[in-house]
């Protein structure tokens, strides 16, 4: 008998856990908007409406084209992540409390929590003058376009030469510096030994320590 009713006891507990399953992850989706950039590229190949789904650190891109990206959390760093190809994916700042910046191997997701069409550009209108006039998230550093596939060791004392001070780095290859003459926050990607991209972040406060 007590066999019978444990098992009983399981069998409801399955069933209740099939049904709350859904509700739970439908409660972790937002729509917002996404742009997509292939890698390198500074212009995006994809912008427009998307869904962001995230439960237990795994997180879900569902863009409006069709095209879904999934993460999958690596490690116990959080911000690093496995895409469904089993290659690295990461987490970066960049975009404060407007959105997202996820770095796959062959392109960068941008996801904004604003869904306007220039949702992008808008920021946050109390932050000042100088943040307001920064290029936008994702748009490479043209004084140091040259840079990108270099050598790091070696082409960091460029950087510093062309007017940029290191401020602070991560465990997943980005370094954040801050452009002597305007102050704008820039972010180099290092992999393998060598600069993988250098781009704006979008604000000034990504740099800060």
């Amino acid at each position: 008998m007590a066999i019978k009713s444990s098992n009983s006891f399981l069998a409801l507990a399955l069933a209740i856990a099939s049904v709350s399953f859904p509700i739970s992850v439908k409660a972790d989706t937002v729509n917002a908007r996404c742009d997509v950039f292939p890698k390198g590229e500074d212009r995006a190949t994809s912008s427009g409406p998307c869904t962001f789904s995230q439960r237990q650190g795994a997180v879900s891109i569902q863009l409006e084209n069709g095209n879904s990206y999934d993460l999958l959390p690596s490690g116990n760093r959080p911000g690093n992540y496995r895409d469904r190809n089993g290659d690295a994916a990461y987490r970066q700042s960049g975009l404060g409390d407007r959105g997202q910046i996820y770095r796959l191997a062959n392109e960068s997701i941008f996801v904004y929590w604003d869904t306007s069409a220039n949702g992008q550009n808008s920021g946050n209108r109390n932050r000042g003058a100088a943040a307001r006039r920064q290029p936008e998230a994702g748009t490479t550093v043209s004084r140091l376009r040259d840079l990108v596939g270099a050598r790091a060791g070696q082409a960091e004392n460029t950087v510093k030469e062309r007017g940029y001070r290191w401020v602070k780095s991560d465990d997943s290859g980005y370094g954040y510096w801050l452009e002597g003459r305007t102050n704008y926050c820039v972010t180099i990607r290092t992999d393998q030994g060598r600069y993988q991209s250098i781009v704006y972040t979008g604000g000034p406060g990504d740099c800060q320590k």
